[in-house]
């Protein structure tokens, strides 16, 4: 749909200021040294290896390719490696479609009473839609980026990790997708991949239907997803507390301190150090911080069944729609194709996806300070 961009000349006055003037921090504005990106999915035939018949990958393997411009222009600037660039393009991307979007709209608008109005209106849907796409590949970028961040690679195609009937997955890279979790919710993860494979041996084989690994592929994403939207529900609800805490302490303290000094009719009152009780070190911090992650499962655990059903909901239509479109790109067609695959690679896949949700989570919140998003 490359044919709509034409259909007015846009122009983005000012562009670059606007792009430093609106950056805002967001877990995406951390730059770190990245690998070449190069693709490389193999099945393994060495009968020398110890990992016979494995899918060795690395680069950006990642199953859904880019249909939009915006898509691919990102995917060539994650590849370059330059430093800032990446982030650069992106905020391009981003204010150029919110800008095509809205200008389509607006000539909708303004057309109304005319004879034009049902064409404007036409072309406003078709630009929306595409806009819609670019968004949704810009999305999957960043998230594909924050896996680069920690040296994962996203699991390529099914079919590239296929040979004679068995799925393997190489290497695991268990160590670098737990890292991004605090100890409270890595807990939960382990409990979630225990509720899933069990504690079997890494490589005991087992029989099971590809559809089957789909599905519990999409939930861990979803689960992934809520972990990180309650974790940071949790912590909004814990600086609220924090500044009821200090406001409640600034109201006692000046209090005090202004019925002292009229009598003495000081001219000022140091309102510079307030005693707290609560911000004083008991224990070493890492105790603090074992204490707050044990605060965090509880409140996590305990939350009603509407809360998690909000949680775990994505918060626009886009990254649900990101979410069906990662799983058809990387499973293919729903069959019920059995195969032989370790429980390796099974908890491969559950720790990938529960990464890729809270990546998502990242995502939509960095895009909707450029984009206005779809609520669902």
């Amino acid at each position: 749909m490359d044919c709509i961009s034409s259909y007015s000349k846009i122009s983005l006055p000012q562009l670059r200021n606007t792009l430093l003037s609106t950056r805002a921090f967001s877990p995406f504005n951390l730059q770190s040294k990245k690998t070449s990106l190069v693709v490389v999915a193999s099945t393994n035939n060495n009968n020398n290896s110890n990992n016979n018949n494995s899918c060795e990958y690395c680069g950006l393997t990642a199953p859904l390719v880019p249909s939009t411009a915006a898509g691919r222009s990102l995917s060539g600037a994650l590849q370059s490696g330059r430093d800032g660039f990446f982030h650069a393009v992106v905020e391009k991307e981003l204010v150029k479609l919110a800008y095509m979007r809205d200008d389509a709209f607006l000539r909708m608008n303004l057309t109304l009473c005319s004879d034009e109005s049902v064409l404007h209106r036409r072309i406003s849907d078709l630009i929306e839609l595409e806009c819609r796409n670019a968004v949704e590949d810009v999305m999957y970028m960043l998230v594909v980026y924050k896996f680069s961040e920690i040296g994962v690679h996203l699991v390529p195609k099914l079919s590239k990790c296929m040979y004679n009937g068995r799925l393997e997955i190489w290497p695991c890279k268990d160590w670098e997708l737990e890292s991004i979790h605090s100890s409270g919710i890595l807990e939960m993860v382990k409990e979630h991949l225990s509720s899933i494979i069990g504690w079997k041996d890494k490589l005991t084989l087992t029989q099971t239907e590809k559809l089957h690994i789909r599905l519990v592929y999409a939930a861990s994403i979803r689960y992934g997803y809520f972990l990180k939207s309650a974790s940071m529900r949790y912590h909004l609800e814990q600086s609220f507390d924090h500044i009821n805490s200090d406001l409640s302490n600034i109201t006692t303290s000046s209090n005090l301190l202004f019925s002292r000094s009229w009598p003495l009719k000081q001219k000022s009152v140091p309102f510079g150090h307030v005693s707290d009780a609560g911000s004083t070190s008991v224990g070493p911090v890492s105790l603090i911080e074992e204490m707050q992650q044990e605060n965090l499962t509880s409140y996590v655990t305990s939350l009603d069944h509407e809360i998690v059903q909000m949680c775990k909901k994505p918060k626009f239509k886009e990254a649900t729609s990101l979410i069906e479109k990662h799983c058809s790109a990387l499973f293919g067609d729903e069959s019920d194709e059995v195969v032989l695959t370790s429980s390796a690679s099974l908890k491969r896949f559950v720790l990938e996806a529960i990464a890729f949700g809270s990546f998502l989570w990242d995502a939509e919140d960095y895009v909707k300070a450029f984009y206005r998003l779809e609520e669902n």
